[in-house]
């Protein structure tokens, strides 16, 4: 979510062959809202995790199946299905509370790290915006913390 700025729907949605080759880089392909598909490049990062991740799961053959899946009850074995936005956000709060972070985080924390340093970094508001789904590059300014004024 950090890197791809996707909503954590369109990451539980994802299948194992919507993580792809193309000529030098890997890809990503999300089911954001409203039915659009966002095909993007693999930050170098992301495509270290995920392919440690697939080979650690063992689900590179099956390229049908969902990238993230459910752990079956506490065995911490994944099992065949797909994780859910409910199951992440256990995940995430699971982990923040392990890391002893005091800040409240959630699912959403991620997307909007990953906007706005994007943005803070010096990266263009139209690739930012197109690479989160907004349709308005207003939605996608909220997250520029070098435009908004604190309140």
């Amino acid at each position: 979510m950090t890197y791809t700025f996707a909503r954590v729907g369109a990451v539980v949605a994802l299948n194992v062959e919507d993580y792809y080759p193309q000529k030098k880089r890997w890809w990503l392909r999300l089911r954001e809202k409203n039915g659009k598909i966002n095909e993007m490049p693999c930050h170098h990062k992301l495509e270290t995790c995920l392919d440690a991740y697939i080979s650690a799961a063992g689900i590179a053959d099956d390229r049908k199946g969902p990238l993230f899946r459910a752990a079956i009850g506490r065995t911490k074995k994944l099992g065949g299905g797909a994780m859910s936005r409910v199951d992440v956000w256990y995940v995430v709060r699971r982990r923040a509370k392990d890391a002893r972070l005091e800040t409240a985080i959630g699912c959403h924390t991620f997307r909007a790290t990953g906007i706005t340093d994007y943005l803070t970094n010096g990266g263009k508001l139209e690739i930012a915006q197109r690479m989160a789904g907004h349709s308005n590059a207003k939605t996608t300014g909220l997250y520029d913390a070098a435009t908004t004024t604190p309140a």
